[in-house]
């Protein structure tokens, strides 16, 4: 009986061992995957449209391909019958998000306009920033949740920067996202290199 308190304190200071262990160096490379510090650390377009985040995650990749091959890819981002997150779909479905990547461009979703919305969820996300093969981003219905993405000529290529902006209200949502970090990095990082196969793609078969 006089053993339950030693082991439960020992459990207590193993995950609080543990949790410290991610955030000191686990989180920052799940946080920045790809990016560099400069990127990490930069005011990048939209920020300013949620400026006080609980959190930042900025991630990136080289594409080689110029913008106009990348932008395309962005704007047509949602639910059918739009293109889809280019990761990996069956993920997504089984939330119930109706995801289905395409590997062609939709025309009509070539020229978003500020304030249109992509789908229709409770908490849809309404285009913030739209500057063809420069900077797209969307906000959610809500006000939490800032995505965008940034197009940098590198030489020939392209340096895609992809930034989540989140507020997260109430004790419930911060210590959800403890687990969720890691899990939106395997998902973001297949988006990225879909986005980054597609673009290379297009500006290689025009």
């Amino acid at each position: 009986m006089k053993t339950r308190p030693l082991t439960l304190a020992a459990g207590l200071l193993g995950a609080a061992a543990l949790a410290e262990t991610y955030r000191a160096f686990v989180r920052p490379w799940v946080m920045t995957w790809g990016a560099t510090v400069d990127e990490a650390t930069a005011t990048l377009p939209g920020d300013e449209l949620l400026p006080d985040a609980d959190g930042i995650a900025t991630r990136a990749i080289t594409v080689d391909a110029p913008p106009e091959a990348v932008y395309p890819w962005l704007v047509q981002m949602g639910p059918s019958p739009r293109g889809g997150a280019y990761t990996y779909d069956w993920i997504e479905n089984l939330l119930g998000l109706d995801m289905h990547s395409v590997d062609r461009i939709f025309p009509e979703y070539q020229h978003p306009g500020v304030g249109d919305t992509i789908g229709d969820a409770p908490r849809a996300p309404k285009v913030v920033v739209a500057e063809p093969n420069r900077a797209y981003a969307t906000l959610t219905a809500d006000g939490n949740w800032l995505w965008s993405f940034t197009l940098v000529p590198h030489g020939d290529g392209t340096r895609l920067i992809s930034r989540n902006r989140f507020r997260l209200p109430g004790l419930a949502r911060r210590l959800g996202m403890i687990p969720m970090e890691p899990g939106s990095l395997i998902m973001e990082r297949r988006m990225l290199r879909g986005i980054k196969e597609r673009a290379e793609r297009l500006a290689r078969d025009g």
